[in-house]
C-alpha cells in the first residue's frame, strides 16, 4: 500500500494525534498523523467490512478531498487509531464518521504487520457480519457507497485496478472479502 497522501486544506485529518510504535506494535509516543506520515512510523489502523443480508460488501468512493486515494475505491470504513483510542473504538468511530453505521456487534477477523506494503501500518480489519441499518454516507467523506457481491468485486478489480485503494486490493488477493460469515 504505497503512501501517497495529498495534503488537503481544511481537512480534519491533520488535527489527528497518532501513537507511533515499534516494530513489535509496542508504544512509544504521540505524533501528529502528517508527521508519522512524512518520517514514515509505525502506527496502528482499521478496516471495517460491513455486509447487508444478502451478503454484499459495502464499498465507498472517497472523496477527492481526501490527502489519502482521493476519488478510490475503498472498503467500508477505514482509518486511523487515534493515541490512546483501542482499535475496536475506532473502527466503530470509523464507521460512524464515514457511512453513519451504528454496528450492533464487531469483531476482529485479521492483523496485519507494518511493513512497507501497509505503509508501516499495523492493520487491523474488522467485520460487522451482516447488517440491516442502511448506509448514511458523510458527504464530507466519501463519495458514494455500493454493496458488492463477489462477482461485482472481481470486476471492479479486474476492469478498474487504478481505482482501488491499495487496502481493497490486498484484502482482495488474500480472498479475505467474502469469508463465510
Amino acid at each position: 500500500m504505497v503512501n501517497s497522501y495529498k495534503k488537503s486544506n481544511g481537512s480534519r485529518e491533520y488535527g489527528e494525534y497518532l501513537e507511533i510504535v515499534d516494530w513489535g506494535n509496542r508504544s512509544l509516543g504521540v505524533m501528529s498523523r502528517e508527521e508519522v506520515h512524512n518520517q514514515g512510523l509505525c502506527h496502528r489502523s482499521v478496516l471495517v467490512l460491513v455486509y447487508d443480508s444478502a451478503n454484499r460488501l459495502l464499498v465507498q468512493k472517497r472523496q477527492q478531498t481526501k490527502m489519502a486515494y482521493p476519488g478510490c475505491w475503498d472498503l467500508s470504513a477505514s482509518g486511523h487509531v487515534l493515541a490512546g483510542e483501542s482499535t475496536a473504538d475506532a473502527a466503530c468511530r470509523e464507521l460512524r464518521e464515514e457511512v453513519g453505521i451504528n454496528p450492533p456487534r464487531i469483531r476482529l477477523v485479521n492483523k496485519i504487520a507494518a511493513s512497507r506494503e501497509t505503509d508501516f501500518e499495523f492493520v487491523y480489519l474488522f467485520s460487522t457480519g451482516k447488517i440491516n441499518t442502511d448506509p448514511s454516507p458523510n458527504n464530507m467523506e466519501v463519495q458514494s457507497v455500493s454493496f458488492l457481491d463477489r462477482e461485482g468485486m472481481d470486476s471492479l478489480v479486474r476492469e478498474f485496478p487504478e481505482n482501488l485503494t491499495p487496502a481493497l486490493a490486498f484484502f482482495w488477493k488474500r480472498q479475505l472479502l467474502f469469508p463465510r460469515l
